[in-house]
């Protein structure tokens, strides 16, 4: 009969996401992974199957919860369009100068991952993808309330422009991995808000 787990999986997931994100997939040893979740390499594996599906199911984490948390800001009916848009890119920030560990962030574990994994993981590909639809539709329908509104004046497509954003943002992850400063950030995020408003 097997022994009953006497750890937390959902607890074990999350630092076995906080390492994929610091170190990337390929980089991140099993070594790692026990001594982040302090677990056993024969727990892992009976309890996880494998390292890539252990990171299946640490990317999927992270999804729902960067995605969960700036979907609510996008789609904040209280605020403009525009605040919404200016939220997000807030919390953006935010969240880039909250992970620096010698003057660089962590960057994002979608961005990280899409550039090492998506042209040769399948699964992980399909994670982000759907991840990316979601984003970009809510974005398409706040920038599309904000040209009803007035307050985004460019006349591109609000799916084009929905896309330039998710492009940025991924941009601004990048650009905090390579220790641009949050003033860096903030200009950034100034000029794709001048690009839709101007």
């Amino acid at each position: 009969m097997p022994r009953p787990r006497t750890f937390d999986e959902d607890s074990a997931v999350d630092a076995a996401m906080r390492t994929f994100w610091a170190n990337g997939y390929e980089a991140t040893t099993t070594e790692d992974l026990c001594a982040a979740t302090g677990l056993g390499r024969s727990s892992i594996y009976n309890t996880f199957t494998s390292k890539h599906e252990l990171f299946r199911r640490a990317l999927l984490r992270y999804v729902e919860m960067t995605t969960t948390a700036q979907l609510a800001l996008v789609e904040d009916e209280r605020r403009s369009p525009v605040e919404r848009l200016r939220a997000l890119f807030t919390a953006v920030i935010d969240g880039e100068v909250a992970t620096r560990r010698d003057g660089r962030s962590l960057g994002c574990l979608t961005v990280n991952t899409t550039v090492e994994l998506a042209g040769r993981d399948p699964e992980a590909a399909e994670i982000l993808e759907r991840d990316s639809g979601r984003r970009v539709a809510a974005l398409r329908l706040v920038i599309g309330a904000g040209q009803r509104a007035g307050e985004i004046t460019s006349g591109r497509d609000p799916e084009a422009l929905a896309r330039y954003l998710t492009a940025v943002i991924g941009g601004m992850r990048v650009a905090g991995q390579g220790g641009a400063s949050r003033a860096d950030l903030q200009s950034i995020a100034d000029a794709a808000m001048d690009a839709l408003t101007g």
